[in-house]
C-alpha cells in the first residue's frame, strides 16, 4: 500500500470538508481559521502528490504532517480549542518551510 498516498488524499479530504464548513457554517475567527487551514492543507496534499510522483517521499511526507499540524491546531481552535493551541500552529508551518526546501535540495 502507498501510504504517503493514502494519506496525502485523506489529508485534501478533510482540507475541502474543513474549507467548505468555514465558508458556509462557521462566522468570524473560526470561519477564516477553518479557510486558512483548508486552503494550506489542500495546497500540500497535492504537494505531496507531487513529490510522490517525484519519488521524493521524505519531503512529500513533510507536506502532509506539516499541513496537518498547521491546520489541525486551526480547525481545532475553530471548534473551541483553547487559543494556546495556536502557539503551536507555527511549528506546522516550519515542516511546511522544510519539505519545500528539502524538495529543492532533492531536485538540484
Amino acid at each position: 500500500m502507498n501510504w504517503l498516498g493514502v494519506v496525502a488524499a485523506l489529508s485534501g479530504t478533510l482540507a475541502v470538508a474543513a474549507g467548505a464548513f468555514g465558508a458556509h457554517g462557521a462566522e468570524g475567527k473560526a470561519a477564516e481559521w477553518l479557510r486558512t487551514g483548508g486552503q494550506y492543507q489542500l495546497i500540500h496534499a497535492v504537494a505531496a502528490l507531487v513529490a510522490l510522483r517525484l519519488e521524493a517521499r521524505g519531503p512529500g511526507w513533510m507536506f502532509v504532517v506539516g499541513g496537518g499540524v498547521f491546520a489541525v491546531t486551526l480547525y481545532a481552535m475553530a471548534l473551541g480549542a483553547p487559543r494556546w493551541l495556536g502557539a503551536v500552529t507555527p511549528i506546522g508551518g516550519a515542516l511546511l518551510i522544510g519539505g519545500w526546501l528539502w524538495l529543492a535540495w532533492r531536485l538540484r
